[in-house]
């Protein structure tokens, strides 16, 4: 037998054991790998919330698929796990479908739970599907260095802040009011890596909860100011001049030394080299 034929033959063989551990899955349950895979895209999708101004949001961070399996069934789990575990993988798959829905997205963490019976909130008889959202610390890129060794560091100079002075590498960094922002339904929709107090001076008061952010920029190799639709305004101070950041434009360039002014408080900019 040629090669091709080897091939053909081997191709023809794995496909029966396939189609095989997914009609014994199929037997037992009545729902396929990929019906259940197909259910839960859906599933993510209709959480996406609308939060105004064209923006979209997943306001969960993990999803949990419950799939009746018993403890010693290892071809029925090996089979789910499969589907599951692609490629691509179920958290893939679920990204793709948010992103293509315009959903901005911070990342999915998908896993199967196996049951031995069904859940009396189980809507389905075979599967479940859960969405939360598993609060973790405040992630602050500290250790990452930008592209080109660049690193910016933010140090608070009027109003009150989690800490004294901040230190970013490459990625976005969200500027506001209190670390947390949730919605009316206490769902997370932003975490702020540089966040003013609650309580504090005056200043505080002036920073909206989702005041601005900056981003490293490869293309021309510097960080980026924008404000984020804020109520009190954000600035640049540069040289004794005020430049005022628009909101929606394409961003301020900055600088070292440069002074950021979200309302009336004031972070001071400076840039740190960084052996990669």
């Amino acid at each position: 037998m040629d090669i091709a034929g080897k091939a053909r033959k081997l191709e023809q063989r794995i496909s029966r054991t396939v189609d095989a551990a997914v009609g014994e899955f199929i037997a037992q349950s009545g729902t396929s790998p990929i019906e259940i895979l197909h259910a839960v895209l859906d599933g993510a999708e209709a959480e996406i919330q609308d939060i105004g101004r064209g923006r979209r949001v997943f306001p969960f961070n993990r999803v949990r698929v419950h799939v009746i399996a018993a403890p010693g069934d290892r071809k029925l789990r090996a089979t789910i796990a499969a589907a599951a575990g692609g490629p691509p993988s179920l958290a893939d798959r679920i990204a793709e479908r948010l992103r293509s829905a315009g959903c901005a997205l911070d990342g999915v963490r998908a896993e199967i739970v196996y049951a031995r019976r069904r859940g009396p909130a189980w809507k389905d008889a075979d599967f479940h599907i859960e969405f939360d959202r598993a609060e973790a610390p405040v992630q602050v890129p500290a250790q990452q260095a930008a592209p080109d060794g660049d690193r910016i560091r933010l140090s608070v100079v009027k109003g009150s802040a989690g800490q004294r002075s901040y230190a970013f590498g490459h990625g976005r960094i969200d500027m506001g009011r209190s670390v947390e922002i949730v919605d009316q339904r206490q769902r997370l929709l932003r975490t702020n890596h540089v966040a003013f107090s609650e309580e504090g001076p005056d200043a505080n008061r002036t920073v909206s909860r989702r005041h601005a952010h900056i981003e490293y920029s490869g293309s021309d190799r510097c960080y980026r100011i924008w404000d984020d639709r804020s109520a009190h305004g954000t600035s640049v101070i540069r040289d004794g001049r005020t430049i005022k950041v628009p909101a929606g434009a394409r961003g301020i360039k900055l600088q070292p030394n440069d002074e950021i002014a979200l309302g009336h408080a004031r972070l001071r900019v400076t840039m740190e080299k960084v052996k990669c």
